[in-house]
């Protein structure tokens, strides 16, 4: 019987894999640094969430960009004592574009909106230590096109604000995201060709999502590839946008493909963002959340991914 297109690519990446591993294996000493996107807590106090993360072995935290206007949002000096407290660093900050804060708005004042927030975000992700910036092109909830010039206002708009990254040193990280949820830069591709447009040396990254890449790219792990050195950050969750393991994922190749591109090095992480399926999981970020539930989708999912990491630099 004839291989599956799907089996074809994985094995092409694992004969990948094991080649560098045998050239390189100085290469694969590291292990990749999880970090853990921590917006789908919704209001849970920092506090909780960060010792729920400690307890899960984990050093980073993809904190919520909730600098929604000067008087909201995190604050550095309680933040930095808070993971201070528990031994946590920032990997990044997860930005919230919306609406209301849309780069590719026909409306001046949106556009403005998602400027300042820029702004606040990447002073506050450089005044706690983060390598990234989260930035979406287009508002997440709004999944059809204003009109046919969006891709060009929206680059127009964050070229007028990509100083912040190099005056920061934060780096600003494109994320592609379904078409059920946004207009513009669906796949790796889109992001790189929204790069380019945008042409600044801030502006340079990207931050994939594997639930948005099931839908939009031809097959995760080579889509990985495809990023390369662009990929500051990968969210994870399973098929199903659960705890790892509890889906269809390919967890073993993606995890050949993010060592082949080095997202082993310092600087660079993985960060599950188990949300749940949904058209619009942005509500979650002012829910309240089941600490207990939470404790479990996290335990499991760190367990996993390091179980199979390990199971694939066994190999």
């Amino acid at each position: 019987m004839s291989e599956q297109n799907v089996d074809i690519w994985r094995r092409e990446i694992r004969e990948q894999f094991l080649q560098a591993k045998t050239d390189h294996p100085e290469n694969f000493e590291r292990r990749i640094d999880i970090s853990w996107s921590n917006w789908g807590f919704g209001i849970e106090d920092l506090d909780d969430s960060c010792a729920r993360l400690a307890a899960a072995g984990l050093s980073f935290i993809e904190l919520h960009g909730n600098h929604y206007g000067d008087d909201l949002g995190y604050r550095v000096d309680a933040t930095l004592s808070t993971l201070r407290r528990h031994g946590l660093e920032v990997s990044g900050v997860c930005g919230m574009y919306g609406v209301d804060n849309d780069f590719s708005s026909n409306r001046p004042i949106q556009q403005q909106e998602a400027i300042a927030y820029t702004r606040r975000e990447a002073a506050f992700t450089r005044d706690v230590g983060g390598a990234y910036l989260l930035v979406v092109p287009g508002a997440v909830g709004r999944p059809d096109a204003y009109d046919t010039t969006e891709f060009h206002r929206s680059v127009q708009a964050l070229r007028s604000v990509a100083d912040i990254f190099t005056e920061t040193g934060v780096k600003a990280a494109i994320e592609p995201i379904r078409a059920a949820e946004v207009s513009l830069v669906r796949s790796v591709a889109d992001a790189v060709e929204y790069i380019e447009a945008v042409d600044h040396p801030g502006v340079q990254h990207i931050n994939g999502d594997v639930y948005h890449m099931q839908s939009e790219e031809q097959n995760i792990p080579r889509a990985i590839l495809e990023a390369g050195d662009r990929l500051v950050n990968l969210h994870l969750a399973d098929s199903n946008r659960g705890a790892l393991g509890n889906g269809s994922m390919d967890v073993d190749t993606m995890i050949m493909a993010l060592y082949l591109i080095g997202q082993n090095t310092e600087g660079r992480f993985v960060t599950p963002e188990p949300l749940g399926p949904g058209a619009g999981p942005y509500p979650a970020r002012n829910g309240r959340p089941d600490p207990a539930s939470l404790d479990v989708l996290v335990h499991d999912t760190v367990s996993y991914f390091r179980a199979r990491e390990e199971a694939v630099l066994s190999l």
